[in-house]
């Protein structure tokens, strides 16, 4: 798997990277042995970027993650967490919980409530709860966790500690998570990040992000981690009751995927790899994030970005109205300049 380097800092990511919110039980629940056989089988398969958050199972995944990594050589993996939400006991006298997490997304027990806290405070105690859970001996990448209603605190107290923590070099490199491109962009043009993740927004059918937060990125030397390649579902497996940002999918989406898919299968390509491949012909893009809840989906995937895509494909979605004029195609090689 090819890596390149975040920006200006010097951490390295593969260029297919495994995010872990499914480790965390998003949706249903994962054994502790799927969670460990699935970071195995990304590691088997070159993936060395490794990413999670203590939103993602009240911790669970950061604690799942940690332990499939700690026998592992620390400089041969680059792991990010991100910062946002503290983690609080319910009932901390007691232990008592209040039922399950399953209204915030997650297949756990609500031991603990999640706290917004983007201030300076909030995110070195949460750096700290991190690597508790985490049981590694640093972070590599730090993200403000989707700081959509909290854009003040989020540059006015939460970026600038970030900085300090790079300065000091506790974090190799800093950035934000989002699903959307405003405040992205925002972050991009006005700070010193050295890396953002758009989640859903640079995809096969979502190109928000080529309007200006990519060709800002590219211009600034700040560099993009896409997700949500899938756009939650739609992407992976178009039909009836498939899910687009988490929600049941539009049927113009539905037809516009099926549309996409169809011609995919002409040249033999599985829809799966052209979403995934989708965002690296754009030279801001330097990893594009996949979750997997098994060993089998973190091997499909890794088989996906590796897959053979003949050019005339992207044309060809280009000339049936499906892929904007404007968007840059991925060629043969758009692994070269890896660093």
């Amino acid at each position: 798997m090819q890596r390149r380097t975040l920006g200006r800092s010097t951490v390295p990511v593969t260029t297919l990277s495994l995010g872990a919110a499914a480790l965390g039980n998003l949706f249903t629940e994962v054994s502790d042995e799927a969670a460990a056989e699935t970071v195995d089988a990304a590691w088997e398969s070159g993936v060395r970027y490794f990413d999670t958050a203590p939103h993602y199972g009240l911790g669970l995944s950061e604690r799942r993650l940690g332990a499939a990594l700690r026998n592992r050589p620390r400089d041969e993996y680059t792991l990010s967490t991100k910062i946002g939400r503290l983690l609080r006991p319910v009932g901390e006298n007691s232990g008592a919980n209040s039922g399950d997490d399953l209204a915030n997304g997650f297949a756990v027990p609500a031991t603990h409530r999640r706290v917004w806290d983007f201030s300076a405070y909030g995110v070195r105690s949460s750096i700290e709860d991190s690597l508790t859970r985490l049981g590694l001996d640093r972070i590599d990448i730090a993200y403000l966790h989707d700081p959509d209603d909290h854009e003040k605190q989020a540059f006015g107290s939460a970026y600038p500690e970030l900085e300090r923590l790079r300065g000091e070099g506790i974090i190799g490199a800093i950035g934000a998570g989002m699903n959307q491109t405003r405040m992205l962009d925002r972050f991009v043009r006005e700070t010193d990040v050295d890396v953002v993740l758009l989640a859903g927004r640079y995809s096969l059918l979502d190109q928000t992000g080529l309007t200006y937060l990519l060709p800002e990125a590219a211009r600034r030397g700040v560099s993009v981690v896409v997700g949500g390649v899938f756009n939650s579902g739609l992407l992976a497996d178009p039909r009836p009751g498939a899910t687009f940002d988490y929600a049941p999918a539009a049927q113009d989406l539905l037809d516009r995927a099926l549309r996409i898919k169809a011609q995919c299968q002409e040249f033999g390509v599985p829809l799966r790899a052209a979403a995934i491949q989708f965002p690296f012909g754009h030279p801001a893009v330097a990893s594009v994030l996949v979750g997997a809840r098994s060993a089998s989906e973190a091997a499909d995937a890794a088989a996906m970005a590796r897959h053979d895509i003949p050019a005339d494909l992207w044309h060809r979605l280009r000339e049936a109205g499906l892929l904007p004029w404007d968007a840059p195609l991925p060629t043969a090689d758009w692994t070269k300049g890896a660093s």
